[in-house]
């Protein structure tokens, strides 16, 4: 083989050099991704059907490239090298949650309110009795895709807020007594990120479920 031969065989072989976009991604910058699609549905930029497919699309992305197409045209959620510093979707635990521990929340003769930016664990323990507890998840920083919640509501109420895009899973609230349990969000086994799987009881109380209301005085 002469010469010219073996330098269009070298050139042939060449691998070229990587740009950004064409670096693979990982679960977690994935995973980050859907965690700002979270937020712009949350803020009106996008419906229900498009979180979903952009979701989709999010989760199957190989490389940078294809994963901040996915959010190329949302404004103020978009950044060239978004994937490169990317974070967990779901907040990292906060000091005091043992992992594999479930938190509780004691209201007793008073009320409780969690809401804004705060910090769900995986697991809660909501215990109730003769007080008010009002959970709202609409800006919450959720640790996991789903969020297990167990009641021990006595004569008392129970308020849980969730995003549209959530749903609740009611099929283990065991024992309901001498009170009411409402779901206006109507998403009870629909498909929902995150997803809050309720259980427990409630006796001489009442839980009710809903999105967050929309208006002037919320």
């Amino acid at each position: 083989m002469g010469e010219e031969e073996n330098a269009a065989a070298d050139r042939a072989t060449e691998t070229k050099p990587l740009s950004e976009r064409d670096l693979r991604v990982s679960d977690d910058e994935r995973e980050h991704v859907v965690g700002v699609l979270q937020k712009a549905i949350g803020r009106g930029m996008i419906d229900l059907d498009e979180f979903t497919e952009r979701t989709d699309r999010a989760l199957a992305s190989r490389t940078r490239g294809e994963l901040n197409a996915v959010l190329a045209d949302l404004a103020g959620l978009y950044h060239p090298n978004a994937a490169d510093t990317a974070a967990p979707a779901y907040a990292p635990p906060p000091v005091g949650y043992a992992p594999g521990r479930r938190f509780e929340l004691n209201a007793k003769y008073s009320s409780l309110h969690r809401g804004g930016p705060w910090v769900v664990p995986p697991e809660l323990v909501v215990r109730n009795k003769y007080g008010s507890t009002k959970l709202d998840f609409t800006e919450a920083q959720v640790q996991s895709p789903v969020v297990h919640i167990e009641l021990d509501a006595k004569w008392g109420s129970v308020e849980i807020i969730i995003p549209e895009h959530a749903a609740v899973d009611l099929n283990a609230i065991s024992d309901v007594k001498f009170g009411a349990m409402e779901d206006k969000t109507r998403s009870n086994g629909r498909m929902g990120n995150p997803r809050y799987v309720l259980s427990g009881r409630v006796h001489g109380g009442s839980l009710v479920i809903r999105h967050p209301r929309r208006g002037l005085f919320g």
